[in-house]
């Protein structure tokens, strides 16, 4: 995977598939690996741009002066588009990264064309609720990130977890979630994602909220239906903030509408994207 260097620090992403662009963010402890079927539906229509973004899952260390709070990894991802010269983009966000998305949007809607939020933390909802008490144990409990990443080593407990926190309808593959805590046994990425956790409040989200009113553009809200974590009242909530946007509602997903629907996702996003202007046929 290439590397670019940014203000905050050195950030990996993965770069596929030519056309309009878009730009997948994912959400805290995984990786841009959570996008692997979209991109693999999308890329042959888009060019995907998918970064790995310093969320607990990621391999590289941010210095220890980065900025890490909500609004700084949003200026991290508006500067990955500017340097990568983007324009155009259909931005497309899950989970915490759907949260960090709604910041682009409010703060730096430049090189943005359209947006597509599946199920995320919004208003009130950052973290949700059933989320709160496992952040503030993470964030707050000495050795508590040290601890996930000890248990996170063993399938047993991998699965244990992820039957606790039912994210998708169908298991995880067990190697994707292997891949996502390994990073965690440095404990410079432990510190990044203390100081991630740390930071994550509904004041960003509300802040945010305040100016999407005000984003003139395509948007579209796609909803897994049998997620116990996000609620559908916060899509339709954004919704009638967004001026341009529409619900689609996906009956048999959970959180993560990209790994149990990702051809019904990928199919929506393309039908937002910008026609490709076809070269004129060479004369005779």
């Amino acid at each position: 995977m290439p590397e670019i260097q940014l203000t905050q620090g050195t950030v990996t992403y993965r770069d596929e598939g030519t056309g309009p662009a878009v730009v997948l963010i994912h959400g805290l402890l995984v990786d841009g690996h959570v996008w692997d079927p979209v991109v693999s539906a999308l890329s042959g229509r888009a060019r995907c741009v998918v970064p790995e973004l310093p969320l607990g899952s990621h391999r590289i260390p941010m210095p220890a002066g980065a900025d890490l709070t909500p609004p700084g990894i949003a200026a991290l991802i508006a500067e990955l588009m500017a340097r990568l010269e983007l324009h155009d983009v259909t931005l497309v966000a899950n989970d915490t990264g759907g949260a960090l998305a709604q910041l682009v949007v409010a703060n730096h809607p430049e090189r943005l064309g359209r947006l597509v939020l599946t199920n995320c933390d919004a208003f009130e909802n950052f973290p949700p609720s059933s989320f709160k008490p496992v952040l503030r144990v993470l964030s707050r409990v000495p050795g508590a990130v040290a601890g996930l990443a000890f248990g996170g080593r063993f399938k047993a407990v991998r699965t244990v977890s992820m039957k606790a926190m039912p994210l998708t309808v169908e298991p995880v593959p067990d190697e994707l979630l292997k891949s996502w805590v390994e990073p965690l046994r440095d404990r410079r990425i432990r510190r990044d994602l203390l100081r991630v956790m740390r930071a994550i409040s509904p004041k960003h989200t509300l802040a945010a909220a305040e100016k999407l009113p005000a984003f003139d553009r395509p948007a579209l809200i796609v909803w897994g239906m049998r997620d116990p974590f996000f609620p559908i009242g916060d899509a339709k909530r954004l919704a009638e903030l967004l001026p341009y946007s529409s619900i689609e509602r996906i009956q048999n997903a959970r959180t993560f509408v990209q790994l149990d629907a990702p051809d019904r996702l990928a199919e929506l996003v393309a039908e937002m994207l910008p026609a490709v202007a076809q070269a004129p046929p060479a004369a005779a």
